[in-house]
């Protein structure tokens, strides 16, 4: 048996997981980032910043809990996507602390992406180690991405289709920080709207595997001004994400009919969506919401992976 820890610092949150190679997340922290009242996010330098402050803190807190000299290896997201010219500033406050961690314990340092980890960490929660020696139809939609993912053992990532301009997390949290909550918004937002109670039916816009948001930002404003509640226009705004999730899906598995389909990111912890999804394709796999949101615990995975503890 052997054990490893995850580092991925998003432009939401520090997290830190270890992972037991038997297949068991052991313990994981998170800390979202400070963002000010009315603010819809947080400049880089900023973040960084942020990450660079509360790594120490957290890795001594996760010291109290599990004996880190017994880590095998270290994994860490370096970036966004695996894909070339992907980069953000506050994956670097990760990367420094885990090539801290790996060389004071001359242990492997396995760098890998965040998205890759939101990827492994789904995958993992839906069904243990079985997917991730096979190609599956993968949603990762958040505050930075609303895509459909061709994912092949979580190595190879395709973008099949995405938004062709707003992302479904940007919807959410506009929506959410426009009616006083804070940033990041989703959480608030969907308990508002699981308390309406009103049939909706809502509008999507979606061509093949390629959808379009930034209509839906209009459309809440304007049922804002028409005096609709604060619950109502929550609700609507995440049916419409549900319903664009339905409509990418069936585009998706008309091209690869036999895959499974698994959600992942933070707008996908939504109970709403997870519902409406569910109602009209029942074996799209949702998973709990501390493994579809940021998080380091696919990272750790990965790092067992890659380093030859796991799934050899």
């Amino acid at each position: 048996m052997s054990y490893t820890l995850g580092i991925d610092t998003s432009n939401y949150a520090t997290s830190l997981a270890v992972f037991d190679t038997a297949g068991e997340v052991v313990c994981a922290k998170k800390r979202f980032l400070p963002v000010k009242e009315g603010q819809l996010g947080l400049r880089q330098s900023d973040a960084l910043f942020h990450h660079t402050a509360a790594l120490p803190g957290m890795l001594a807190e996760l010291g109290t809990e599990f004996d880190l000299t017994q880590i095998s290896a270290v994994g860490v997201s370096e970036k966004p996507r695996p894909v070339e010219g992907s980069y953000m500033p506050c994956f670097l406050a990760g990367v420094s602390a885990g090539q801290a961690f790996a060389l004071a314990r001359d242990i492997p340092l396995i760098r890998t992406t965040h998205q890759q980890g939101h990827a492994a960490a789904a995958l993992f929660a839906a069904k243990g180690a079985e997917l991730f020696d096979q190609k599956v139809l993968l949603f990762h939609i958040s505050g930075g991405t609303t895509d459909l993912l061709l994912c092949d053992q979580v190595r190879q990532i395709d973008l099949l289709g995405s938004s062709s301009d707003l992302y479904a997390g940007q919807a959410v949290d506009r929506l959410g920080v426009k009616l006083g909550f804070a940033f990041p918004a989703g959480a608030e937002v969907s308990r508002l709207a699981a308390s309406c109670e009103e049939e909706i039916k809502p509008k999507s816009s979606v061509k093949g595997m390629t959808c379009s948001l930034s209509g839906l930002e209009n459309q809440c404003t304007a049922l804002l001004d028409q005096g609709r509640s604060p619950a109502y226009v929550c609700k609507y705004c995440l049916l419409c994400v549900a319903d664009t999730v339905v409509k990418m899906t069936r585009a998706a598995l008309k091209v690869y009919p036999d895959l499974p389909v698994v959600c992942a990111g933070g707008v996908m912890s939504s109970g709403i969506i997870r519902e409406w999804v569910q109602r009209r394709l029942p074996a799209v796999m949702f998973v709990p919401a501390q493994f579809a949101s940021d998080n380091a615990m696919g990272v750790s995975m990965l790092a067992a992976r890659e380093a030859g503890l796991w799934l050899k």
